[in-house]
Parts: C-alpha cells; sequence; structure tokens
C-alpha cells in the first residue's frame, strides 16, 4: 500500500506537506527501509554537530532526533487507538513544549540512537498487525479526521522532512 492509496478526507491538509514526502514508498516496507537508512544517516552525523543550532532558538540536532522519536511514538499511539476502534477524540500537542524537558543535549547520541531504533521496531511490530481494515479505520486526532494509514505516511514523511532539513540546514 502506498500514499496514492489514501483519500482526502483521510487526513487534514495540513499533514499533505509530510505524506506527499513518502510518495512512492510502500506503508510496511517504508518502516523497515527508513529505519536502516536514518539510522546509518544519524550514526554519520560527526560528535562536534549534535548540539549544534543553525540559527538562535533553532533545535539541536540531538533535539531533532529526540522530536522524531516523540513524535512516532505519538503518532503511533494515536494509530493504535484508532485501530482498536476507539472512538475517543485524541488531543493534539506542542513539540515545542516537549523539547526542553526532554533534555536531548545532555543525554548521549547513543541513547538517542537506541531510542530511535526500539521506537521505529515496535512501529514496525505495530503497523505488520494490523489489516487492511484496521489501516483504513479512521478517527479523530487535533480535531479531525485521520485514518490509521494516513498516519503510518504522516511517520514517514515526517522522518524524510527533518532529515532533508538535517541535511540542509545542519550539515
Amino acid at each position: 500500500m502506498t500514499s496514492r492509496h489514501l483519500k482526502s478526507n483521510e487526513y487534514n491538509p495540513y499533514y499533505e506537506t509530510y505524506i506527499s514526502k513518502a510518495k512512492g514508498l510502500n506503508l510496511k516496507d517504508g518502516f523497515r527501509s527508513n529505519l536502516e537508512n536514518v539510522f546509518t544517516f544519524f550514526q554519520s552525523i560527526d560528535v562536534d554537530k549534535h548540539i549544534y543550532r543553525y540559527a538562535d532558538g533553532k533545535w539541536t540536532i540531538k533535539e531533532v532526533i529526540l522530536h522524531m522519536i516523540d513524535t512516532e511514538r505519538i503518532f503511533s499511539y494515536r494509530a493504535l487507538r484508532i485501530a482498536r476502534h476507539d472512538q475517543t477524540s485524541l488531543p493534539g500537542f506542542d513539540q515545542d513544549l516537549y523539547v526542553g524537558p526532554s533534555k536531548a543535549n545532555i543525554r548521549s547520541f547513543e541513547s538517542l540512537l537506541d531510542e530511535y531504533r526500539a521506537v521505529r521496531l515496535a512501529t514496525i511490530t505495530l503497523f505488520d498487525n494490523l489489516d487492511d481494515e484496521m489501516l483504513e479505520q479512521t478517527g479523530t486526532a487535533s480535531n479531525s479526521t485521520i485514518s490509521v494509514r494516513a498516519l503510518g505516511f504522516i511517520i514517514l514523511g515526517h522522518e524524510i522532512h527533518h532529515c532533508n532539513i538535517l541535511k540542509e540546514r545542519y550539515l
């Protein structure tokens, strides 16, 4: 299944930026290929750049990575709840409020890589065990309708988006 299978009513147009970046990726295979590609990319980042910010007020590379982890964890949780037919409206989250308390910059880079891998493996396991009916299930998150499969493509595209930013602005 690719993002071409998504219907416009399965997600808020805001997420098109991320979904378009996952264009051409198979949902379940994309999680695996991105795991290896992104992990290798993270490992290639010079230690001197780990707490680099390209401008005042911008996140460091460590903070960007932890933001990616946090976002994947939250969106996977949303996918689980919606796949299980939980019709509770799920709240949004303020990504900027997560950065300070995360203490990403005092963590070892290895601990961030370990957490990234663990979260991605959990996401892979979740989505591997969702059939087509579950993937097409919709619910409400951030006051908008969202499908489980759209959440998966958002996770993939969000990751690609931030890796591109790291390459273009940080490295």
